[in-house]
């Protein structure tokens, strides 16, 4: 995905500006030179791959035989019952009730 990000040919219009210490850019040029690219390519591919890696995490998980099994009973079995969720969902809600002045 985020290769196909990078080499495509869209129009760039949006700019994205930094302040990093002087370290921190000193280690970006360092790892730009590397990677044979300069330190906005370096910097928006690494952003790119890292926020694919962020949004994956939020979307995947992956579990083994028995953690698969136990997730399926739980989904499969019927909804406990809390009585202080049914307290709550039997109340008015204070954005659907009227106002009272």
């Amino acid at each position: 995905m985020t290769t196909r990000l990078m080499t495509s040919r869209s129009v760039r219009t949006s700019k994205l500006d930094l302040r990093l210490s002087p370290e921190a850019k000193q280690t970006l040029n360092a790892a730009a030179h590397e990677a044979h690219c300069s330190v906005s390519q370096f910097v928006l591919t690494s952003a790119l791959e890292r926020a694919a890696e962020t949004l994956t995490e939020r979307r995947c998980f992956e579990l083994n035989a028995q953690q698969w099994e136990a997730f399926m009973t739980a989904l499969d079995a019927s909804p406990r019952v809390v009585p202080q969720l049914q307290r709550l969902f039997s109340e008015p809600s204070p954005f659907d009730a009227p106002e009272s002045r």
